[in-house]
């Protein structure tokens, strides 16, 4: 048994027009939305009644996608502590590689991102950052110099 590819990531947020716009801004594009409910989504997630909006994103070289997921029903629940520290146990953080960090980060700041701490510089290869972005989920962004 081998898998084929990894698919998506999916992350819960609480506004999908916010979070949509926010990963446009990074570049991401749109590949569509969706309803999801019925017998299989309960089945699927393990909850019952659910009702969600989806949005998918892909990046621009169509090899990622992010799955932005609305919960209607059941009621989302709150992660203890709600902007968790980048040390805590379980998904981490999405990374993206991008052009100009200067630039990115100061568009990302126009939807609510803010700086973890700072951009710091790793040898000179890198400039590296992470901001808060929408659900309060970490996103780095990575910017090669050598």
């Amino acid at each position: 048994m081998t898998i084929l590819r990894m698919d998506n990531v999916a992350v819960v947020v609480d506004d999908l027009d916010a979070a949509v716009a926010f990963f446009t801004e990074l570049g991401m594009e749109l590949e569509g939305k969706a309803q999801i409910e019925g017998l299989y989504a309960d089945r699927t997630v393990g909850l019952d009644g659910v009702r969600s909006g989806i949005a998918m994103m892909r990046t621009p070289d169509g090899h990622s996608k992010l799955e932005l997921t609305k919960y209607h029903t059941p009621a989302v629940s709150d992660a203890e502590p709600r902007n968790p520290p980048p040390n805590t146990l379980g998904l981490h953080r999405v990374m993206f590689a991008v052009d100009d960090i200067d630039y990115t980060i100061a568009r990302l700041r126009a939807h609510g991102a803010e700086l973890l701490g700072e951009v710091a510089q790793y040898e000179n290869i890198f400039r590296l950052c992470n901001l808060r972005g929408p659900a309060g989920i970490i996103v780095a962004l990575a910017e090669q110099i050598g």
